[in-house]
């Protein structure tokens, strides 16, 4: 980064003020300025077979998106996710950031070194932040798609490890084999 970093918990407009940095992927968790590398070749190779596949089954009034910030607690200590994809409305506009409410779908894919994050952190952050589906794709070994519903009771979990299937939050198929090609 170009400007040193402050020693004490960010604010929103702490967060908001920090230079892009193209060095890594950023993320504010509880105030506290979380930095991974990039993702690998096979990483961004998944997530653009993913766009493809998603793209032309969406209904015409969602889009898929890539890397954009999700303000998930704006309350200090705030907390703001970059999920690798995300479905959300078309007329969205050109914001910064979405409010949890705009997503319809965030998918992560598993990387070395975000698997807690991904299935434990982040599963517990979404489901509060009430984002209605969320899709965590593992890439080791065979594809592994972990599809989340909220439910009344929190996130309910359907896995799949060839296609995926679903009619909700829209009718899709995606071909995890594809994901790995």
């Amino acid at each position: 980064m170009a400007a040193p970093l402050p020693y004490r918990l960010l604010s929103l407009d702490d967060w908001r003020a920090l230079p892009e940095d193209s060095a890594g992927r950023t993320e504010l968790m509880e105030g506290v300025l979380m930095m991974s590398p990039r993702p690998r070749l096979r990483h961004a190779d998944a997530s653009v077979s993913v766009i493809l596949q998603l793209a032309p089954q969406l209904p015409t009034e969602l889009k898929v998106v890539a890397e954009v910030e999700v303000d998930i607690d704006v309350h200090y200590p705030p907390t703001v996710r970059v999920p690798d994809l995300l479905v959300c409305r078309r007329d969205i506009g050109d914001r910064r950031s979405l409010d949890p409410a705009d997503v319809v779908l965030a998918i992560e894919i598993v990387s070395p070194g975000s698997r807690r994050t991904d299935h434990v952190v982040k599963r517990s952050e979404y489901e509060e932040a009430g984002i209605p589906f969320y899709w965590i794709i593992d890439l080791d070994h065979e594809p592994v798609l972990t599809a989340l519903a909220l439910t009344d009771s929190g996130y309910t979990a359907t896995i799949a490890t060839h296609d995926y299937l679903c009619d909700k939050p829209f009718p899709a198929r995606i071909d995890l084999s594809a994901l790995i090609a």
